[in-house]
């Protein structure tokens, strides 16, 4: 389906184009060829104030958001960072854009350039080992990338993403304790993890889980975490109270899992010259460990950051691609693209590499000739980035509004808020209706339209939410 739409704005020209699929590799000619337009997204655009976004670096539609933590609560940390802050507790790999409630924030990592009691006690985050002091000065971000230096421990760190996958590039001063933290019980505004895992599979893998209950009540995270290094030993704690410490000998032979609640890891790798670099691979999954290590096999096979970055930068130039803008203000186009940037940001995929995934109902299933999405704030988008992806986005609406409708078979209603698979019914009315409808008006046939319509009529005469009301005064 090729649509070409033109308007002329105030003092700007953009010209709408439905593209090829984003994972297609570049024609000639393509939209790659012209100006980059990621130099025109900047990230920290938000950060501030009540913005509630992240910088950190996805791709789009990611199910990958690895992104800074400053492990500080609030309402302006909703998204784990505010501009205004100057300390850093580690990195997480998932992150919530623009809502007005918090989340996520799943398995955070921090670097460290010196070992610490793993189970150490701290009343709150200026009592951690495990942070650093930062600059803006010394911090960027780009579409798919983000690096800061920790001046602290002296390590710059820098991330990337794959859709399912998050790559850290880690460079350490000298030191003959380099180690990186794994703190699977961090949490923050109304997240409590509630059972926690991390399995030594061998010296450079780990895998595990992180199961919480929050705004999301029932979260089920999986993750593989591959190191480009051996692990020389290894201490857990569940929060304060130590579990096990392992030598080399025994992270070697693997097969040994810890579980607690809130469970902490600390690695710890051979010393390291100035400048020596550690790399880390971390791949996620809502089904199992094995589709989290599957994902990473599969999306980053090999050791290459920048091959990994560049992909990252080339996806963002296919899904900016899709509107060119002409106009002599440079600021207007960096408001421009940086506000479309991040209708790429939700829904995310929610699917592994076999198009597995885990439904409304807590059980797995397979998404069969659709790409699987959750994270539905319907109540923000219905009214323009849903129409939105219908102009620009025709190869992708099917899938969002199937993947609406298997949350129907599972759920019994169509989503109002769902968060990861969860039904937090936050905010009014079920704005699933209206965004099927207007695609539906469009002409869009690529899902089961009796289905669609059963749904929305069952959804909009549920008994619950005030919707009685819509009825008995005709609204």
């Amino acid at each position: 389906m090729n649509r070409l739409f033109v308007w002329p704005t105030a003092g700007i020209m953009l010209a709408v184009a439905a593209c090829q699929p984003p994972d297609s590799p570049p024609r000639k000619g393509s939209i790659e060829d012209l100006v980059p337009l990621t130099q025109y997204v900047d990230p920290f655009i938000g950060t501030g104030g009540h913005g509630h976004v992240y910088p950190g670096a996805t791709v789009p539609w990611g199910m990958v958001q690895l992104s800074p933590d400053q492990g500080q609560g609030g309402w302006d940390w909703i998204a784990g960072y505010n501009w205004e802050d100057s300390l850093l507790v580690g990195f997480s790999h998932t992150h919530l854009s623009g809502t007005g409630i918090g989340d996520l924030l799943d398995v955070l990592v921090m670097p460290v350039r010196s070992y610490f009691p793993v189970n150490e006690s701290f009343e709150d985050r200026w009592g951690r080992s495990a942070k650093s002091r930062f600059s803006h000065e010394r911090e960027g971000a780009s579409p798919g990338y983000y690096a800061v230096y920790l001046e602290d421990q002296e390590i710059q760190a820098e991330l990337t993403a794959t859709l399912r996958v998050g790559m850290h590039r880690y460079t350490y001063p000298e030191t003959d304790q380099p180690a990186v933290f794994v703190d699977l019980g961090y949490a923050m505004n109304g997240d409590v993890p509630v059972t926690t895992s991390i399995k030594v599979v061998n010296d450079t893998l780990v895998t595990g889980y992180r199961f919480s209950q929050g705004w999301a009540r029932d979260q089920k995270l999986f993750f593989a975490m591959l190191f480009s290094r051996p692990v020389r030993s290894l201490a857990f704690a569940d929060s304060t109270n130590p579990l096990d410490v392992m030598d080399r000998r025994q992270v070697s032979a693997g097969d040994v899992r810890a579980t607690s609640s809130a469970l902490r890891a600390l690695f710890a790798f051979d010393p390291t010259a100035q400048g020596d670099e550690l790399l880390m691979k971390v791949g996620l999954s809502y089904v199992d460990e094995a589709g989290a290590l599957a994902n990473v096999e599969t999306e980053a096979p090999e050791w290459d950051f920048h091959r990994v970055r560049e992909g990252a930068r080339r996806a963002w130039e296919r899904e900016l691609g899709k509107i060119r803008v002409q106009g002599d203000s440079e600021e207007d186009l960096r408001t421009f693209y940086t506000s479309l940037y991040r209708t790429r940001l939700a829904p995310i995929l929610f699917q592994d590499v076999d198009d597995r995934y885990r439904g409304a109902d807590g059980l797995i299933h397979t998404a069969q000739g659709y790409r699987k999405h959750a994270i539905y704030s319907l109540w923000d988008t219905f009214r323009a980035a849903h129409p939105l992806f219908t102009l620009i986005d025709p190869d992708r609406v099917d899938d969002l509004i199937s993947s609406m409708l298997s949350y129907y078979d599972e759920h019994g209603l169509l989503p109002v808020w769902s968060l990861v698979g969860n039904e937090i019914n936050t905010m009014t009315g079920h704005h699933a209706v209206p965004v099927i409808a207007d695609a539906y008006r469009k002409g869009f046939r690529g899902f089961d339209t009796a289905k669609a319509l059963g749904a929305m009529v069952k959804s909009a005469d549920a008994e619950h939410r005030g919707l009685e009301y819509y009825r008995d005064y005709g609204y």
